[in-house]
């Protein structure tokens, strides 16, 4: 006998071997009618697997968040089928769900287009509605590959190679078609839905490797209801509108080439924006942390000492003299992370307790080695900046410093505009150094701090465990931030690290004149500054607040007798310190006014005969109707009020 706990708290005992479908229709037949799947203490599984061992159990219907997972499976299953019906011969491959939807590999000699993902839907739509079971079966290795091999289905085959010997080999079937698969899967076809959309196509190589051959990917996504597909399609086409390369192209902030891969050649108004970003960071960090500056190439035994050469080896660059005169024939790393280097600065010289926390910054210039299908405008990207920063303190301080990080992370986030905030506490990975005793500690630690952030809120932000994700080193915060259009962006991390000051044989003199290792905190606020800017173009859809504009306004002409007027208006503007422009062509001001609100400058001072005249200026705001017209003086007064960045402001208003 197995017995079961329910949601309820009702304990019932079962023959062994029950099956949830049989549990569910002896509760209740409309139980059973709107039950998908069913989940074994968290552990989510078919309805019809047989229950060989007791626990919680609980049944899940479509509209179950857990059962999103499942509908996008099965939804691939169901494209599978789709696609070899459609195309006798097709080989399907591989087709896991993914962060909002799900892809499927297929090989055939003609890659998809997007002229054919209707036609798919059409017959995905008929396979739906004919509502077939799906029905699991265990079959022997030699005979899934003796199978596969004789239906021509030469990757699956390879696909079973690959699947560890003490698993089983499950094929899930719908109807006639049938698919290597772990499962689970809801009860029938049916149950998709019809709130599916197949979004792209796009070529990959088998198993990511550029040797093997060349797949073709169908894309889709789908939902349990229909009104949450079409949240999500409009949420696609406004974000296919904010894309950070499209409006970096329209604002003339950046580009990307072949030459050099994976790094950002900066125009002046995106260096601009750059710029005021590392400003506002100084500013926020200014009598609280040292700002410090560690070398670019470091020998690689400093890596070995600190673990990063034979955990992060992969993604780090090497570098070596190319002379062939040298009598130095050491191996580099071009730095991947600042943390190293800041050790060797603590270490320089004997520290006391009375001197921590010692809070070291850097906006570190740092390289790693993303392959080149990862690479994704300023999101992804071989070289960036970290506002990375390694906090040294004894044990009684580090509750204490990670609060004042979170305080720091969570104002900043709020200067641009972001007011919702998850705040994760990513536990130890399996691949990780240090003793269990150290990881406890600092977990025990960590979460009494995230309950601390939950509580000094007012609940107003949400906490979370992310089990696993932690660093190779030590547990860490994820603050996961919320944009303009409803999407999550992780930024901000607070990582604590018992491992490297010992590793490094980093010490301070303790009140009884003991050596004890400091721990060591490593914070970034914006993580990587290119990815924070990308997601700042793409909150703000180009219209940055006026402090952080590139340019915060044009002086623009009507008709060239107020050249002279525009002149001086652009002269005062600079010297009120604003970043402003002037428009003296020959062009109608409409022309004008189209060609600096596509590149989302957000002020124009228009000015023509009459304004010259009366020393006044027209003021167009962009995304608004109408105009404001001003005595010169007062204008430019308001506009360098307007662009006072927020932490000044505060500073202000406070003294």
């Amino acid at each position: 006998m197995v017995a079961l706990t329910f949601p309820d708290g009702a304990r019932r005992e079962y023959q062994d071997g029950i099956s949830g479908l049989d549990i569910a229709k002896g509760i209740s037949p409309s139980l059973a009618k709107r039950t998908v799947a069913m989940a074994i203490d968290g552990d989510v599984r078919d309805l019809s697997e047989e229950i060989r061992s007791g626990g919680k159990i609980e049944f899940l219907n479509r509209e179950d968040p857990r059962a999103l997972e499942l509908i996008r499976h099965d939804c691939a299953h169901v494209l599978a089928e789709a696609v070899q019906a459609l195309w006798p011969g097709t080989q399907v491959t591989i087709g896991p769900v993914i962060d909002n939807g799900f892809y499927y590999d297929f090989f055939r000699n003609e890659p998809f287009t997007l002229d054919d993902l209707p036609v798919i839907e059409k017959k995905m739509r008929e396979i739906i509605a004919r509502d077939k079971p799906f029905t699991c079966e265990v079959w022997s290795r030699d005979e899934a590959k003796r199978v596969f091999r004789d239906k021509g289905e030469l990757f699956k085959v390879e696909l079973v190679d690959a699947i560890p010997a003490d698993q089983q080999i499950k094929i899930y079937k719908q109807g006639d078609w049938f698919d290597l698969c772990r499962g689970p899967h809801m009860t029938s076809t049916g149950k998709v839905g019809n709130a599916f959309k197949l979004m792209k196509v796009a070529g990959a190589y088998w198993r990511g490797d550029s040797n093997r051959e060349m797949l073709s990917r169908i894309y889709g996504t789908a939902f349990a209801k229909q009104e949450d597909l079409d949240a999500y399609l409009k949420q696609m086409e406004e974000a296919e509108k904010r894309d950070h390369r499209k409006l970096g192209r329209e604002m003339d902030l950046f580009h990307f080439q072949e030459e050099g891969p994976g790094v950002v050649f900066w125009h002046a108004k995106g260096w601009t924006i750059f710029q005021e970003l590392i400003a506002y960071m100084r500013r926020r960090l200014k009598g609280t942390y040292q700002e410090v500056n560690a070398p670019q190439l470091l020998d690689k035994s400093l890596w070995e000492t600190s673990g990063h050469w034979g955990w992060f080896r992969e993604n780090m660059f090497m570098a070596r003299s190319a002379g062939e005169a040298t009598d130095d024939d050491r191996v580099f790393a071009i730095k991947p992370m600042n943390c190293p280097g800041h050790i060797q600065i603590f270490k320089h010289g004997l520290k006391s307790y009375r001197e921590l926390p010692m809070r070291l910054a850097e906006f570190g210039l740092v390289h790693r080695y993303e392959p080149s299908g990862a690479l994704h405008g300023l999101m992804r990207v071989r070289g960036f900046t970290q506002d990375d920063a390694h906090v040294f303190c004894t044990d009684e301080q580090m509750a204490s410093e990670c609060l004042r990080i979170n305080d720091l992370i969570l104002s900043t986030y709020a200067d641009f505009g972001f007011e919702e905030v998850v705040v994760k506490l990513s536990t130890r990975p399996d691949k990780r150094v240090g003793t269990d005793a150290m990881w406890d500690r600092a977990e025990a630690i960590m979460t009494k701090v995230l309950g601390d952030i939950s509580t000094r809120s007012g609940g107003r932000i949400k906490t979370g465990i992310n089990p696993g994700e932690g660093a190779f080193y030590g547990p860490k915060f994820e603050y996961i931030l919320r944009d303009a259009i409803g999407r999550d962006w992780q930024c901000g991390t607070t990582q604590v690290d018992f491992n490297l000051p010992e590793r490094f044989g980093a010490f301070y003199i303790d009140h009884d004149g003991s050596k004890q290792p400091p721990v060591m905190i490593h914070r970034a606020i914006c993580g990587s500054m290119e990815r924070f800017l990308g997601v700042l173009i793409e909150h703000f859809a180009g219209h940055f607040p006026l402090w952080l504009s590139p340019v915060q306004a044009v002086v623009a002409t009507i008709t060239s007798d107020a050249d002279e007027y525009a002149k001086e208006m652009t002269a005062a503007a600079l010297r009120a310190g604003l970043r402003v422009e002037s428009d003296l062509r020959n062009e109608k001001i409409n022309y004008k006014v189209r060609e600096h609100s596509h590149a989302k400058v957000p002020v124009l001072l228009v000015v023509g005969r009459k304004e010259a005249a009366e020393r006044t200026v027209s003021i167009r705001r962009l995304g608004k109707e109408g105009q404001q017209v001003m005595p010169l003086e007062a204008a430019l007064a308001m506009l360098a009020d307007e662009a006072v960045p927020p932490d000044v402001r505060r500073l202000r208003q406070a003294a």
